[in-house]
């Protein structure tokens, strides 16, 4: 089931799926000692700022002893590389955590020291981080690229039919860097929850496309036929023209 939570302005984005992501490890850490959770990169990374690390009330409440954080997506470059996922996170909640002198989660990168300048260690690098992923993730936060892209899994491309492997080499991306490691479908099927943020006008044409009612095989209305729990948070200018039931979280 897919539901759709729309609000008019970022700052109410970011503290609806910062209570989404509360409720979550809440419930999960009632009988577990870890919280698994994945996130991806691009704007995400202001989303979690603003309302997990910003929100003094939502950054007091999270137990970021207690997370594991995956990447659903990784671009293979050195860890401080502005493309990587990691520095990413680390510019947008780790070192604000720092600051704030609060525990630290755990965060599972790439094995840095594999990176090579030809492709000869990217399947290598792949398969050393499925080692590490947990059989079932908590919650994956993703977004959604005007092409209907997520994770760095991209239109018609063969990584979509990929069911043997749960993370996954790709060398052709088509937008760059070209070479990344990515999760799989396996193992979006397999997690408990899974939401996507999407904001601004420029991604009403992809989701009119991935809310329509022909289909697209787009990677992100695939996801939203898993049998997983599905939620969206976006604004309403990305929701121009498309023809949804919304809510508020």
């Amino acid at each position: 089931m897919v539901q759709i939570y729309s609000y008019e302005r970022s700052d109410e984005i970011a503290n609806a799926v910062a209570n989404y992501i509360l409720d979550i490890q809440d419930h999960v850490l009632k009988t577990n000692t870890v919280f698994r959770i994945a996130v991806s990169g691009g704007s995400l990374g202001k989303v979690l700022k603003k309302g997990l690390i910003d929100n003094q009330e939502n950054r007091s409440k999270i137990a970021w002893d207690k997370w594991h954080v995956y990447f659903s997506d990784e671009r293979l470059v050195k860890l401080n590389h502005e493309d990587s996922n990691y520095a990413l996170f680390n510019e947008m909640v780790l070192k604000p955590l720092q600051k704030f002198k609060m525990p630290l989660p755990r965060v599972v990168t790439i094995k840095e020291d594999l990176l090579d300048e030809s492709r000869i260690n990217d399947a290598m690098i792949a398969s050393e981080y499925e080692h590490h992923l947990p059989s079932v993730l908590d919650l994956v936060l993703l977004g959604c690229g005007p092409d209907g892209h997520t994770c760095s899994l991209f239109p018609n491309h063969k990584l979509l039919r990929e069911t043997s492997k749960r993370i996954a080499a790709i060398s052709d991306s088509p937008k760059p860097p070209s070479r990344r490691i990515t999760f799989t479908f396996p193992v979006l099927e397999n997690s408990s929850n899974i939401a996507f943020v999407a904001e601004g006008e420029g991604k009403s044409p992809v989701l009119r496309q991935i809310f329509g009612e022909e289909k697209t095989n787009l990677p992100c209305e695939i996801v939203n036929k898993l049998s997983t729990r599905v939620s969206w948070f976006v604004d309403n200018h990305a929701l121009s023209g498309v023809s949804v039931s919304t809510s508020k979280y």
